[in-house]
């Protein structure tokens, strides 16, 4: 990974206008007034190099098979998937929330706030007014969110780093998934009456009308509402496990024996003379 990083850093950061280097004497004069990419175009620059990347042969790359000849990484990689297989995995509960954006906050005696959605759950209990340890982040605790259905969210605990997942308090008004974008149009609509777009309470019942809504909808509202109905009939997340209790918890912290099924390791040596694909 760091020759990787190197590569990177010597082959395509460098020559980048407004590179300014790993420190002081490797930086121009004024790199800022060279700064002319924005990170949406940056990060297409990076993704064209990184195809090219992919194909350049590398000296570290090099196979028993094939004296004399360096790989490329997908060259290299073909040929393990060839001799190994490839197993797909299918991504669990967990892992799904692990990649969904994430956000810093605290927990209140009243739960937790986002984008002025109060969400809460008793499983807080322990964490509420607590420190999370992350002193990076201010000791504020992992929140993560899926945007197309922002009806409930999942705080990561410290101490098992598993997940709680704590649903809006106002959505029993709602009683259906919604998007953040359906939420922000909801919150417009609420100041263009000249109301409070603010007040979760408001921005609940305006929210109710719109998904509840059978005929027309509002002007303007026609192609959030679209979006929505395709954000609900996506396919679901994988569900959660049930939360284990304090004495099952406790159980599992201790150390048990758990057998072990043992792997035959690879013999390339076993193999000489058979192809590689």
């Amino acid at each position: 990974m760091e020759r990787t990083f190197a590569s990177i850093n010597s082959l395509f950061c460098q020559y980048v206008a407004g590179y300014t280097g790993s420190d002081v004497t490797r930086r121009g004069s004024d790199p800022a007034s060279d700064a002319v990419w924005t990170l949406a175009q940056l990060q297409d620059l990076l993704d064209e190099w990184i195809l090219c990347w992919q194909q350049r042969p590398h000296e570290g790359l090099r196979n028993p098979y094939l004296s004399g000849r360096t790989l490329s990484p997908n060259e290299s990689y073909a040929i393990a998937v060839a001799r190994a297989g490839y197993l797909p995995v299918a991504l669990s509960a967990e892992d799904y929330i692990e990649l969904l954006p994430a956000v810093w906050r605290a927990v209140n005696d009243y739960g937790i706030k986002v984008n002025y959605r109060t969400y809460d759950n008793p499983e807080l209990n322990r964490l509420r007014r607590q420190r999370s340890g992350m002193t990076a982040k201010q000791d504020l605790w992992e929140v993560h969110y899926d945007p197309y259905d922002v009806s409930r969210v999942w705080v990561r605990r410290s101490d098992s780093r598993r997940w709680i997942e704590a649903p809006w308090t106002h959505l029993p008004m709602v009683r259906a998934p919604f998007a953040d974008f359906t939420w922000r149009h909801a919150r417009q609509l609420l100041a263009n009456q000249g109301k409070d777009d603010t007040s979760e309470t408001a921005i609940a019942q305006v929210l109710a009308k719109l998904l509840r809504r059978s005929g027309k909808a509002p002007a303007g509202s026609e192609q959030v509402l679209a979006r929505t109905r395709a954000a609900i009939e996506a396919p679901s997340r994988p569900a959660l496990p049930p939360a284990a209790s304090a004495d099952a918890e406790d159980r599992d912290s201790e150390d048990e024996e758990v057998p072990v099924t043992l792997f035959g390791v690879f013999n390339p040596l076993e193999e000489e003379g058979k192809p590689l694909w």
